[in-house]
């Protein structure tokens, strides 16, 4: 640190106080001396609530922007679904146990193990195109940063010498954050709308393998910016044709006049990770 620099030298002292207490245990009590930026107690007031939002927005632009971040593809599903090898381990460990209601669970994870692997293939792909590129022609893998689907295309990404995102949210019930985001780049989120601007800040394509409700979250957040021209059009693509169309009627909606014959073209439906990489480059003619 830069003694003749005394904003830095303030900066050092606040921070060294707020360590120094949690580091001993001690509560952090209101305290009305304490630098406002260093005192936990304040940010953390209901009446703060807007300047924690603009810090949640502030600090991944700002790292991203430093990284070259730019243009995302970003990456939906399930957390739950994970590799074939280890689907297998967990299905075995279900068999030993003789719990009926755990092995049932455990095969039918292990039957959609393969979405894992092409989710890692497609993250491969997007890393090796964008590799010899220069950073304005550079595409990179954003997912949740968690398990499962997440982790798949951060591991592909990883696997094709690529840099890739992590939004992480903070849940009561959160599982580990994977290990394969770049370290730089993983960003834990309170507020999940904050979560869900980054997701489209840089977001050049969406492609949304099977999931749950966060998925379907996701999903129709970005299919109604598009639709009602809040975001600029982006393929959409909706990875395994059987699934998605067993679990949403699209046409049915279109039937009973609730959106418009129009709004069905607003996504595409593929099942390989090359189909979904040349739906992206076909619409961005790479």
């Amino acid at each position: 640190m830069n003694k003749n620099n005394l904003h830095d030298k303030r900066l050092a002292d606040a921070w060294a106080t707020l360590q120094s207490h949690a580091g001993k245990d001690v509560p952090l009590d209101p305290d009305p001396s304490r630098l406002a930026f260093a005192d936990p107690e304040f940010l953390l007031r209901r009446e703060t609530r807007g300047v924690r939002l603009q810090l949640e927005l502030l600090k991944p632009d700002l790292e991203m922007q430093a990284q070259g971040i730019e243009n995302t593809i970003v990456v939906f599903g399930s957390a739950r679904l994970r590799s074939a090898q280890e689907s297998q381990t967990l299905l075995r460990r279900a068999e030993q146990a003789g719990d009926a209601t755990a092995l049932e669970r455990s095969q039918r994870l292990a039957h959609s193990a393969h979405y894992y692997e092409k989710a890692r293939a497609f993250g491969r792909a997007v890393a090796e195109y964008s590799r010899d590129k220069p950073p304005q022609d550079k595409l990179f893998i954003c997912t949740g940063g968690g398990p499962g689907i997440m982790a798949a295309a951060n591991r592909g990404a990883q696997e094709g010498g690529g840099l890739s995102v992590g939004l992480s949210i903070a849940l009561p019930h959160e599982e580990k954050s994977n290990p394969y985001v770049t370290p730089d780049l993983h960003f834990k989120f309170h507020y999940f709308a904050i979560r869900k601007l980054h997701f489209m800040m840089r977001a050049k394509a969406l492609v949304a393998f099977p999931g749950g409700f966060g998925t379907l979250d996701e999903l129709f957040e970005i299919i109604t910016l598009v639709q009602t021209h809040k975001a600029q059009p982006v393929p959409i693509v909706l990875f395994g044709s059987a699934y998605w169309k067993r679990l949403i009627d699209f046409d049915f909606l279109v039937e009973q006049a609730l959106v418009s014959p129009q709004d069905i073209h607003l996504f595409q439906y593929v099942d390989t990770p090359e189909d979904a990489w040349a739906t992206i480059q076909t619409f961005y003619k790479l």
